[in-house]
């Protein structure tokens, strides 16, 4: 299989070093596209055998998968200054939030589209992806897709692409949440005399165990958060300000107005 992406930023080459990774693709079947001249030369650099090209030197793609890893406020423009027209068996796949398919559809005056949402772990190959498609695209070519999807993490097909949007503000936008919250538990540490490097420390492994056990206990979350509050105890002093000051629902809401955003980007 040939790839080429357009819009080699973080995203599309986290990707890119997933499918290199697992062998997924040879380095020489790989097309990286970017705007951006300055970032030629260390592209370049960690991709030796890969094409590498600037995005106004385009005449054609030679790819059996195209990836549009452009931002979705730039989607527009790329489409109207792409100068030709794509092959009709080359597969496009969008990893721009918000977009719909048939936006893309129309744009490129292509049909076949598969639509994703990774997340940022995907730098690790820990992420999680939830995609879509259009129709007439069949199930070995799905198949190929979600391949190259779990080379990066995890991936899920819905079959309603209006919940795509739910999962950008979900999971897509969902690790800034948790650096919010982590954020603000190390600054806590430091305002309560712990060196900050420490606070750092006890609240990355406090994470790191409450993710393990979320996965491997049997009881819910409400169950686990009461293991933890005892009464008249020290969690439960601060569950108390939590409720009081509505948190969760400030969190929930805040994650429905990523929705709202996520589909205002389709225009």
């Amino acid at each position: 299989m040939k790839i080429a992406i357009i819009g080699a930023g973080n995203m599309g080459l986290s990707f890119s070093k997933s499918f290199l990774k697992y062998e997924l693709i040879k380095p020489e079947n790989l097309h990286l596209i970017t705007r951006n001249q300055s970032k030629i030369q260390k592209i370049s650099e960690e991709f030796p055998k890969s094409k590498i090209s600037l995005f106004e030197n385009l005449n054609t793609i030679d790819a059996d998968l195209i990836i549009i890893a452009v931002k979705p406020q730039d989607f527009q423009k790329t489409a109207e200054n792409i100068p030709f027209s794509f092959n009709e068996n080359q597969m496009i796949l969008s990893i721009m939030a918000g977009i719909k398919i048939e936006k893309i559809q129309k744009s490129l005056n292509h049909s076949l589209v598969v639509r994703a949402m990774p997340n940022s772990p995907t730098l690790l190959g820990m992420g999680i992806t939830g995609y879509t498609s259009a129709e007439g695209i069949s199930f070995n070519q799905l198949m190929n897709i979600e391949r190259l999807l779990n080379s990066t993490g995890r991936s899920v097909y819905l079959e309603n692409e209006e919940l795509l949007d739910g999962v950008t503000a979900l999971s897509g936008s969902g690790p800034a949440y948790f650096y919010y919250i982590v954020d603000a538990m190390i600054k806590a540490g430091v305002q309560m005399g712990i060196d900050e490097n420490l606070s750092k420390l006890f609240v990355k492994q406090t994470m790191l165990g409450a993710y393990h056990l979320i996965n491997n206990s049997e009881k819910n979350l409400e169950e686990l958060i009461q293991d933890v509050a005892s009464k008249g105890g020290t969690t439960e002093a601060a569950l108390k300000t939590f409720n009081e000051n509505q948190l969760k629902e400030i969190l929930q809401n805040g994650i429905l107005n990523a929705e709202k955003r996520a589909k205002e980007l389709n225009g």
